[in-house]
């Protein structure tokens, strides 16, 4: 039996095939298979990468110069190698169609110096220390003239886009506002409360809810295109990480390793994106994470109807997180 669902406030659908509800398994998830001795992202191997643009140390923020890079750090962000953007990007010429240069930026946030190491294993302070980073990058970025927005994402696993194991962020920022915030944002203008209060609402404490902490709800949202998707949502309407005392950073940081330590306990090394959602400007918008695991991928009805396929509604994904096999 198939149901067909909408968004909490969007003209979006999902299809949840709960005939097919099955655990999925997954292949392995890292990306580039690097040992330790080789992989440039490890600590003692800064001379291999683009120099730190900023190297978190014992309570400093740190930066590569030409004299000296800074070793034993406890996370550090570079340069990526391969931008898709630049702010050096040069003029474009019009074929007769729209067309802006490549202007922006692209950075990779190193987790960790450790090859070892990953999100979920991490402690408390290396948690907050992370989530601290990304608030500085995102504030760092958002502030350069000609950035409309800056997206923030992890992705883990070759089959969510990471090309190496190493335990890493990244940060893009785009010289424009992305067009599925564009549709959020006209949704909620046009509404007399906010839709994620409401959600938080309507899901707190029932059968979607995976976890909750002082200050954020972890869900798997009603309207699920992935199966074992969850979105994180604070409990006080905020718009943006910058607005983010310390103690939320950790809670968000704690919402983050437990959805992934739950995602690998129910399904080892399922690859997956997280993706930050957040309007630095528009204080009607409310910041959330989601998460969205690699389980399959978009056929043909997707990418025609953009109508996602779910085999495991979300009340069932909700049990297997918390009472795995």
């Amino acid at each position: 039996m198939s149901e067909i669902r909408k968004h909490y406030f969007l003209d979006e659908y999902c299809i949840i095939a709960t005939g097919r509800a099955k655990r999925p398994s997954a292949p392995k998830a890292c990306g580039e298979d690097m040992k330790a001795g080789s992989c440039v992202f490890c600590g003692g191997h800064e001379d291999k990468t683009p120099p730190a643009q900023a190297a978190y140390k014992d309570g400093e923020i740190l930066k590569d110069t030409d004299e000296e890079l800074v070793t034993n750090w406890q996370v550090r962000c570079i340069p990526n190698l391969y931008p898709a953007l630049s702010p050096d990007a040069p003029e474009v010429e019009s074929s007769g169609f729209e067309v802006k240069k490549g202007y922006g930026y692209h950075e990779v946030i190193i987790e960790s110096p450790s090859h070892e190491n990953k999100i979920d294993l991490f402690s408390d302070e290396e948690i907050l220390l992370l989530m601290k980073a990304y608030r500085d990058r995102v504030v760092h970025y958002q502030s350069q003239e000609g950035v409309e927005y800056v997206s923030l994402f992890k992705n883990w696993g070759k089959k969510a886009g990471a090309s190496l194991e190493h335990t890493h962020s990244q940060l893009i920022a785009v010289p424009l506002m992305p067009p599925s915030l564009v549709k959020e944002k006209k949704a909620i203008s046009e509404m007399n409360s906010c839709p994620y209060c409401r959600i938080i609402e309507k899901e707190q404490g029932k059968e979607r809810q995976v976890y909750e902490n002082d200050d954020f709800i972890l869900i798997a949202p009603y309207c699920s295109k992935n199966q074992y998707e969850m979105w994180m949502l604070p409990k006080k309407h905020v718009n943006h990480i910058s607005a983010f005392t310390d103690e939320m950073l950790m809670s968000l940081g704690d919402c983050i390793r437990t959805a992934v330590k739950l995602l690998d306990r129910t399904i080892p090394e399922l690859a997956y994106n997280y993706m930050f959602f957040q309007i630095e400007h528009d204080l009607s918008y409310h910041f959330n994470v989601r998460i969205a695991p690699i389980t399959s991928i978009a056929a043909g009805f997707e990418k025609n109807t953009d109508i996602y396929i779910n085999t495991i509604p979300p009340e069932i994904a909700v049990e297997h997180l918390l009472n795995p096999e």
